[in-house]
Parts: C-alpha cells; sequence; structure tokens
C-alpha cells in the first residue's frame, strides 16, 4: 500500500484515506437510519412509528451487515493509523527556526537581485530611447553617414 513517497505524498495519501473513511462512516450511518426498524429500548418508552417490511432489512441480514460495515470502518481506520505512523517526525523547532531564517535570507538575497535587474534593465530601456530619440531627431545625419 505504502510505496517509497515524499512526504507531501504521504500527507496527500493520509488526506485520501480519511476522506474515505468519513465516506465509510457517513454511508454506515445513512444505512442504519434507513434500513433498520424501530425497536423499544425501553420500556418507558413506547414506538411510535414503524416501517413497512420492504423499507427496512431482516435481523439477519441487518445484523452481517452491521459487522461488514464494522470491519470496512476497522481497515480503513488502520490504514490511516499506519500512514500516521508512517509520516516523519517533525524537525526540532531549533532546527526549524535555523531553516526559515536560511530561507528568509535566500529571499531577500533574490529580492535584492531583482531589484538591481529590474534597475538594469529601466537603465537599458532609458538608453534605447534615448537612442532612438537621436536617430528621430538627426535623420540628416544618418543620411550624410550612408552617402
Amino acid at each position: 500500500m505504502l510505496q517509497e513517497l515524499s512526504h507531501m505524498d504521504r500527507i496527500t495519501q493520509l488526506q485520501d484515506e480519511i476522506q474515505q473513511l468519513l465516506t465509510i462512516m457517513s454511508s454506515s450511518i445513512a444505512y442504519l437510519t434507513s434500513r433498520s426498524n424501530f425497536l423499544q429500548v425501553s420500556p418507558e418508552i413506547p414506538v411510535t412509528k414503524s416501517r413497512n417490511a420492504d423499507k427496512y432489512d431482516p435481523p439477519d441480514v441487518l445484523e452481517a451487515n452491521k459487522k461488514e460495515l464494522v470491519s470496512d470502518l476497522i481497515v480503513k481506520a488502520k490504514q490511516v493509523e499506519y500512514l500516521i505512523q508512517s509520516l516523519p517526525e517533525p524537525d526540532p523547532e531549533e532546527k526549524q527556526v535555523e531553516r526559515l531564517q536560511a530561507l528568509e535570507e535566500e529571499m531577500a538575497q533574490a529580492n535584492a537581485e531583482y531589484v538591481q535587474a529590474v534597475n538594469r534593465a529601466k537603465s537599458l530601456h532609458g538608453q534605447i530611447c534615448e537612442v532612438l530619440r537621436n536617430m528621430l531627431d538627426e535623420p540628416d545625419i544618418v543620411q550624410d553617414e550612408a552617402g
């Protein structure tokens, strides 16, 4: 079930398994509430509703289905537990702080390089605009040199 996965792949797989577990739980509750008959559980509280026989499962079928639902829940819960156990231990807080500081320094350096590149691009743009203006303002000089 669990191949050699990256940490994010494991987290994604864990999310998928938890979603499936919740789906099984929801389906189980929906089945139990819609396919069981009303039974009196206390002598003080009478059953005031009943269902048609085609609307609920016979007791033996209901019991078999409940066991299957419980089995499905247990298997999926064990899969979720296994995935949780396979997740790596988080780094110590000091190491996380060091890593964040290093990333912050890298980001500041990259930002400085970006600002430098933008300024260089603006400078080159200004130079090109100036050359083009000179060429357009002085067409006679270009023709004299060509002729």
